[in-house]
């Protein structure tokens, strides 16, 4: 599959927002958060340092099926600590496989020790699906005649 550029040039189609919580908020907070910016993932930031993320998945699994209260758990004790994360250089393709590999619906973006933004899966996926139309539209051109050589 050719999928081409790097997740920087994914990251200049998107807006700039980085949508963090603290390892302190209640879970309660996160999944209000979450709603309100209409994401399925927040990334865990102790002052500006990564720490962790906790995704609407996390809540599912480690609190209402456990019979957890969201008002009383911190986002900590559900949060997933060890976070895969890219930078922007990456190939668009290898992270497409990572995320793929590891059935990671959200990666953070880091450069120079600092988060610069997420990528999703959905992410991802408009963008092999623009090459692919890209591609299609190029052939279509050749075939009914407009290549120049």
């Amino acid at each position: 599959m050719d999928v081409s550029g790097t997740i920087r040039s994914i990251l200049n189609q998107k807006s700039d927002d980085v949508f963090s919580i603290s390892p302190d908020a209640t879970v309660l907070k996160a999944v209000e958060m979450m709603d309100a910016k209409n994401v399925g993932a927040l990334l865990v930031m102790d002052q500006e340092r990564l720490v962790g993320i906790i995704s609407e998945r996390d809540y599912t699994r480690k609190v209402m099926l456990r019979g957890k209260r969201s008002r009383e758990t911190k986002v900590a004790e559900i949060m997933s600590s060890d976070v895969t994360v890219t930078n922007p250089r990456e190939p668009v393709e290898k992270c497409l496989r990572l995320m793929t590999d590891k059935h990671i619906r959200h990666l953070p973006v880091v450069e120079d020790d600092k988060v610069v933004g997420v990528i999703s899966i959905g992410d991802l996926v408009k963008h092999v699906i623009s090459c692919q139309s890209a591609a299609i539209a190029h052939l279509e051109h050749y075939i009914h005649g407009g290549y120049a050589g």
